[in-house]
């Protein structure tokens, strides 16, 4: 799932700075904004594959939510040693799941994979071992959040995990600011320019509102989810699970 096509979407002045969608566009350079951008995500994807190794059951079902390119299906797809499984990677962009549906297709696997185009808060749900929401969550409206939560924690198997990566907010906003800027340090280091920083901040203040942890834990608890816990930080990007 290698892209030679760099990230320059924010290089250029914009009079008008759009929100964020993921576009056709996006869809081109995505490998390279999320590697130069979020730092830990590869990480994070071979993690998940390693997760899915230990918690998808037999005849159970695999949700990839906001599925994007679908690093975290191929991931559980390489990984799964469970029988009579089948993963769904569900997108609401018809750019990703055009783009995703190939680069599926391109890797074989004894895991049957569907990818959708959807709305993740639509959907009916099959029995699922495992469900997946990598940097999604953020991009709902906060009101809707804790809906699907509770859709998913309905789904899970008893057992059942959930992997939920958030770019997230501290509560402190002194230290919220220390790790806004190691982010920035971050972007700076992988090439983007301080343009294309700030007009990315712009594109997306209207379309990802981030939560701090303890409102992600309050979620989690709220929809019924007894065991759970942070595994991954790197600067203000964080991964969870929790376990029905």
């Amino acid at each position: 799932m290698q892209s030679s096509d760099k990230d320059i979407i924010f290089s250029k002045p914009q009079s008008q700075v759009k929100d964020f969608c993921f576009d056709a566009q996006v869809v081109e350079v995505f490998p390279d904004m999320i590697s130069r951008s979020v730092p830990g995500y590869s990480t994070i994807i071979d993690t998940i594959g390693r997760l899915s190794q230990q918690y998808v059951t037999d005849n159970s079902h695999v949700y990839d939510l906001g599925c994007s390119l679908g690093a975290a299906t191929l991931a559980m797809r390489k990984s799964i040693s469970a029988e009579n499984c089948q993963i769904i990677g569900i997108d609401n962009s018809a750019a990703m799941v055009e783009r995703c549906q190939r680069h599926i297709q391109a890797f074989r696997g004894k895991t049957p994979v569907e990818i959708i185009q959807g709305d993740i808060l639509e959907q009916t749900y099959s029995p699922a071992s495992m469900m997946v929401l990598n940097f999604t969550l953020q991009f709902l409206e906060p009101e809707k959040r804790t809906e699907l939560l509770a859709q998913i924690y309905n789904a899970l198997l008893p057992g059942g995990l959930l992997v939920l990566s958030e770019k997230i907010t501290a509560d402190d906003q002194t230290c919220n600011q220390v790790i806004t800027d190691l982010h920035h340090d971050f972007k700076r280091a992988n090439g983007y320019s301080e343009l294309e920083i700030a007009q990315k901040r712009t594109a997306l203040e209207n379309v990802m509102r981030t939560d701090t942890l303890a409102t992600q834990l309050d979620r989690l608890q709220k929809v019924g989810f007894k065991h759970i816990t942070p595994w991954f930080q790197c600067f203000n990007f964080m991964s969870l699970i929790a376990i029905k």
